[in-house]
């Protein structure tokens, strides 16, 4: 299986080395390795010395989608694998995922799970957050629960759903695996197979707290579409409808209060 795998940044270039070592410490090694940086204006482009056998790829800062979406473009393996520069991988990562692929062919996309870290202490895992393998759509509808660093897929996926959404600067993943999930199966892989790494101030779950209306984009999308899960969309988006009523009424946020209210009457 040729596995390209591919790694966005954006100012962290020691993260982003320690993101490599693990990539080539792989037992099952990779195609190719793409790094888009997203704009940095640290010392980057420096990784290009460090790891000489990546491609490297620099774009005019454009978000995370974008650089993805660039990736997966330039991206000549069959399969791809996502890592986050924050992140890291388990040794064994690829490889067990391959064989979970290669078992079962009509699996296009797994994920595996995760070893969470804060301020480089491990933490245990909220449990809304906690991956169960049943139903990955119904899973991930309320709360994105499925990381890309631990996500590989074919890249037929991609012909039939389309990339990232590059209009979304958060929730991409969250939208991206939900329409995924919609058309193909989705094999959870039950091992600790990254270690997640949180804790940065300049990281975009932290500058974006209210991350309910990005996610409320992604289910207002879904809705214009029949599928089998359509009262669960709607009863999802009435919760988060009302979440956003309860903080506009707390501010005293009018038009917010009026504009929540009708969405709610209107499902």
């Amino acid at each position: 299986m040729n596995i390209s795998v591919i790694i966005p940044t954006y100012n962290r270039y020691e993260p982003l080395k320690r993101a490599l070592l693990s990539v080539y410490a792989q037992t099952y090694t990779p195609y190719e390795v793409i790094v888009v940086d997203d704009g940095s204006t640290d010392k980057t482009s420096n990784i290009q010395k460090d790891f000489p056998n990546i491609t490297y790829i620099y774009q005019k800062n454009s978000g995370v989608s974008s650089a993805r979406n660039r990736g997966i473009k330039k991206a000549k393996g069959e399969w791809i694998a996502f890592l986050d520069s924050d992140d890291e991988w388990v040794e064994s990562k690829l490889q067990k995922q391959v064989v979970l692929h290669q078992k079962q062919e009509d699996i296009l996309m797994s994920y595996t799970q995760e070893i969470w870290f804060r301020d480089n202490k491990r933490i245990n895992i909220p449990k809304k957050f906690q991956k169960i393998g049943k139903d990955t759509f119904l899973e991930n509808l309320s709360y994105c629960n499925l990381a890309p660093s631990s996500v590989m897929l074919h890249k037929k996926v991609f012909q039939r759903i389309g990339l990232f959404d590059e209009s979304m600067e958060v929730c991409e993943d969250y939208d991206l695996w939900l329409r995924i999930a919609l058309e193909f199966k989705v094999a959870l892989l039950p091992e600790y197979l990254i270690k997640k790494y949180g804790g940065a101030e300049d990281q975009l779950s932290r500058k974006y707290k209210a991350l309910d209306r990005f996610h409320i984009y992604t289910l207002e999308k879904l809705l214009m579409q029949k599928n089998r899960y359509e009262e669960d969309i709607v009863a999802t988006l009435k919760q988060k409808y009302e979440k956003l009523l309860k903080g506009a009424f707390k501010y005293n946020k009018e038009d917010e209060i009026t504009y929540y209210k009708s969405k709610i009457a209107m499902l």
